[in-house]
């Protein structure tokens, strides 16, 4: 058999001692967490063990024997490290040595039944303590290999990842402390800390008391029956400004919650959460500064009045050009008077109320613009609102177009059913078959010939609105999905994933460093970091989409039929 041997490469300078770790006797594999040096008494190491496999529940234990000798071994040496076997009882006995300057180590095993004729092979594994103890090893994304053959790599790695991860107790003592047992590892030199990071600490409590406090009151105004009167409920289920305020309260209690995090996924989202609020606040506060320097407020007012002038003027160009003989076309002219002149009369209407409202644009997209304090994505949904407030007259002539033309496609279906001698079954919701008299029939003949001639006319205008509504739609939506990848992408994961790419471990790669016949085979094993494909896909955060998400052919469907498209997002729907 092949025993693996897994060295921390911190370890390789040490004075000579004992070696515990976790013999995982599944893969005939032993972790070394660290080197005890002598002297020592054996009776404290076995206390000093049990209290870690108390603490931690891996079963550490004395492992071996480690020999860093500058010198000749002595013979004196050499015996008191085979005694040793017999003092802490372990199967089988681990001799590692590094003699001298030489840069091959011997790696032997001490059998306590020596009528064993098998001899196994040894492989010494060198791994960096440090980031294996840091990292999180997430589970193969590969689809190519098989499924048991992934996880059963992935168990096998994950054991060794868990003991030295789960062995952070271990590690808190230094060669500075007054303790009667001596330790080599990773922070042997020092604990490894930081001042700043633990006044944050300190800081963040009482800031994460006060902030979970002011948030429990705006959650309490949220869930008050104030909300939900008819005016308010309404403005706040149809504008994409409260959905994005309500989405970043909700990420703010998640934040400032002083629940811990359970496991590494949620300790995840919690700094992503955290690094995407503070990133998109410093962009609201960057596109905040830029409006209110040089008056640029004044300017973007004085453009906006000229700009809806000449929307509406192109508008009513449109409507004349559709009202005369559009590309040839021969239409219904009394019909389409009709409609020409009811639309009109609407941009009428619209242009009055933007002059009505001129003086105070001004004024409103001075006090919208502060509202960039609370994140660029804030700024954008008020954005994606007020261009629905600007184009909410073409959204009218779209729902008056689509309601006719549906109104005509689904009385004609209606009226070639009853040709067919068939009827729609409201009960049963089926086609069934039916018996008309003659008088019925000749009704519906008149109706469905009226309907068919008048089609085209309708057909056209619903075309012209259902385009330019699409229009809107397609600048709203690309709003969005900026706001969408603001709040879903996972920043921390990547900044982490490009300063310290061992955090996120995908597995692992082994290197040869030396073979030489007799002599342990000496691997260094390097930790494969995430790709940030995966890093995205993993760590991504759900986000509030204000439109359903439809397919192209339930689209195409909704558009032949003059069904609305993208109505506004009904309270409740969540979208991941």
């Amino acid at each position: 058999m092949v025993l693996k041997v897994f060295f921390p490469s911190c370890c390789s300078s040490a004075e000579s001692g004992i070696l515990i770790g976790r013999w995982i006797s599944e893969q005939n594999s032993a972790v070394i967490l660290a080197v005890v040096h002598f002297p020592f008494i054996p009776a404290q190491v076995k206390q000093y063990l049990s209290e870690i496999q108390r603490v931690t529940k891996v079963s550490v234990s004395v492992l071996g024997s480690w020999s860093n000798s500058k010198q000749e071994k002595e013979e004196s040496l050499s015996e008191f490290l085979e005694d040793l076997g017999t003092i802490f009882s372990h199967e089988p006995w681990i001799q590692i040595s590094k003699e001298g300057d030489s840069k091959f180590w011997s790696c032997s095993t001490l059998q306590k039944h020596p009528n064993n004729p098998k001899e196994e092979e040894i492989i010494l594994v060198y791994y960096d303590q440090r980031k294996v103890m840091l990292s999180h090893l997430h589970p193969p994304l590969d689809t190519t290999t098989s499924p048991d053959h992934r996880a059963e790599d992935a168990s096998k790695l994950s054991a060794i990842f868990d003991t030295v991860a789960k062995s952070k107790v271990l590690f808190m003592t230094d060669r500075y402390d007054d303790g009667p047992i001596k330790l080599t590892h990773w922070q042997s030199d020092g604990v490894e800390a930081s001042i700043i990071v633990e006044l944050m600490k300190q800081a963040s409590v009482p800031a994460c008391m006060l902030l979970t406090f002011l948030l429990s009151l705006i959650s309490g105004v949220c869930r008050s029956r104030v909300l939900k009167f008819w005016p308010l409920s309404f403005l706040w289920s149809k504008l994409s400004t409260c959905e994005q305020l309500g989405h970043r309260l909700q990420h703010l209690q998640v934040v400032s919650s002083n629940k811990k995090a359970q496991n590494q996924t949620q300790l995840m989202r919690k700094a992503n959460i955290f690094v995407s609020l503070l990133i998109d606040v410093a962009l609201g506060m960057l596109l905040m500064s830029w409006l209110y320097r040089k008056n640029r407020i004044g300017h973007l007012a004085d453009t906006l009045i000229p700009v809806a002038d000449h929307i509406a003027e192109e508008l009513q160009d449109l409507l004349q050009w559709l009202m005369g003989a559009p590309a040839g076309l021969k239409m219904n002219r009394a019909l389409d008077q009709v409609l020409g002149r009811f639309f009109l009369y609407h941009i009428h209407l619209w242009i009055s109320y933007i002059h009505l409202m001129s003086p105070f644009i001004e004024m409103i997209l001075w006090y919208v613009g502060l509202s960039a304090c609370l994140g660029l994505t804030v700024a954008l949904c008020i954005l994606s609102d007020i261009i629905a407030l600007l184009t909410f007259h073409i959204y009218c002539f779209y729902v008056y177009g689509a309601r006719l033309y549906c109104l005509k496609i689904y009385g004609l279906s209606s009226l070639w059913r009853l040709f067919r001698g068939k009827k729609w079954n409201v009960l049963r919701q089926r086609v069934d078959s039916c018996s008309y008299d003659l008088d019925q029939l000749f009704i519906g003949t008149l109706l469905f010939t009226i309907l068919l001639f008048l089609l085209p006319t309708t057909a056209l205008y619903y075309l012209v609105f259902t385009l330019l509504r699409l229009l809107v739609v397609i600048v709203q939506g690309l709003i969005h999905l900026l706001v969408d990848l603001i709040d879903s992408l996972p920043l921390y994961s990547i900044i982490l994933r490009l300063c310290r790419s061992y955090r996120l471990a995908a597995g692992v790669k082994f290197r040869v460093l030396e073979q030489q016949d007799g002599k342990p085979l000496r691997l260094l094993m390097q930790i494969n970091p995430l790709s940030y494909g995966s890093v995205v896909q993993t760590y991504r955060l759900p986000t509030y989409s204000c439109y359903p998400k439809d397919s192209w052919t339930s689209l195409c469907k909704k558009l032949f039929l003059g069904e609305l498209i993208y109505p506004w997002k009904h309270k409740g729907e969540k979208q991941d």
